[in-house]
């Protein structure tokens, strides 16, 4: 019986890996003969870089990058097991986990962290490059990632603007000239689950930028600067992104990455599963196992689990969830593919409890899972 095991982390406790290893040694302790196929998955946010190196056999870089704020830090990414494909976290360099409360400003935080780890990659021979925007603490529009890459942003007067989302108020022209050459030989993909145009009512400013730090002043002058980011990037590259979907994704990064790197937008549970090859091993599972920390009705909505029962639906192929707890409405997962679900908490116990038993409650979980599925061998 193969077995295809492909959780999601439950954060906060274990790792995507370590939770597949811990369901995979519950699986052989009720039954010690099953062909398992471990397959850690994520869903485009944190967690992704992890997850892919695991699944492909890869390796963790780490490189000198600056901070939203300029500061010098050490940061990382994944080179997958094909040797030329990196998968950056922009979070990694440039994401709000990086900064306190009192730091958190979008017009002087920079994305120029993310172009030093892409950068880094093109020098080690990457030919294909994801990128997953989630968890930015940016509002520049790509501005500091891409002048990282040599693309020059200038005032009137032929000076560099500053970094930060405020400093694209005083800019007037966009040099192409010095980006890396090596990007138009490169195949870029965004990991982007949201569909935000650069400006607007739905655009980056108005949905994303308070959680970043902006007040109220500060709204109207980033929401500003990005319209006129948007004007000049359609004058200089005929590319219009102020309504393009996904642009405002992580401040307006998703715009620069489709316009100035050719990216394409990309759902980040489709990246995972694409990249792992999922799919090759499961048109030959008899079951496969998936799960994170929380299932609920959102679920159906780009998290990893769905994405595993979207692909196992095709080959008839039963999914059993297994998470940390099930939330509201989460019997509706019964219409697209899940056949149970089922929480590790075996008694009463507070949240603390559970993650700090995690392993243990996921083995136990496994093991009572495979010995009713034994029931009908």
């Amino acid at each position: 019986m193969k077995v295809v095991i492909a959780p999601d982390s439950f954060k906060g406790s274990l790792s995507a890996k370590e939770v597949a290893d811990a369901i995979g040694w519950g699986l052989l302790k009720a039954n010690p003969t099953l062909d398992i196929v471990k397959i850690p998955m994520a869903d485009g946010g944190e967690g992704t870089v992890e997850s892919l190196v695991d699944g492909t056999g890869g390796q963790i870089v780490f490189t000198r990058v600056c901070d939203p704020l300029m500061r010098e830090i050490e940061a990382a990414y994944g080179i997958l097991g094909d040797g030329v494909t990196a998968v950056i976290e922009m979070a990694t360099a440039s994401g709000l986990p990086l900064l306190s409360c009192e730091e958190r400003n979008p017009l002087i935080t920079s994305s120029y962290g993310t172009g030093q780890l892409i950068m880094d990659a093109l020098n080690r021979g990457c030919k294909r490059i994801i990128i997953g925007l989630g968890g930015s603490a940016t509002n520049d529009a790509g501005h500091g990632m891409l002048s990282a890459l040599g693309v020059k942003f200038l005032t009137a007067d032929g000076d560099e603007i500053a970094q930060g989302g405020g400093g694209l108020s005083a800019l007037s022209k966009i040099d192409m000239s010095g980006l890396d050459c090596r990007i138009k030989n490169c195949t870029v993909v965004a990991a982007c689950d949201v569909t935000n145009p650069l400006s607007g009512k739905t655009g980056a400013t108005a949905i994303f930028a308070r959680q970043k730090g902006a007040d109220e002043g500060m709204i109207q002058i980033l929401e500003d600067n990005l319209q006129r980011y948007g004007a000049l990037v359609k004058k200089t590259l005929h590319v219009d992104i102020n309504q393009l979907s996904g642009a405002g994704a992580a401040g307006g990064m998703g715009g620069a990455v489709m316009a100035f790197l050719g990216a394409s937008l990309e759902k980040g549970i489709d990246i995972v599963v694409n990249t792992t090859g999922l799919e090759t091993e499961l048109k030959s599972a008899d079951l496969v196992i998936t799960g994170e920390g929380f299932m609920d009705h959102q679920t159906l909505y780009g998290k990893a689990p769905m994405g595993v029962a979207r692909v196992a639906k095709l080959y008839d192929i039963p999914v059993i969830a297994i998470a940390g707890g099930l939330g509201k409405d989460v019997n509706t997962l019964y219409d697209h593919g899940f056949r149970t679900l089922f929480s590790i908490t075996d008694k009463p116990m507070s949240l603390e409890d559970a993650m700090t038993h995690c392993e243990a409650l996921l083995k136990n979980t496994a093991e009572r899972i495979m010995r009713t599925v034994m029931i009908n061998l």
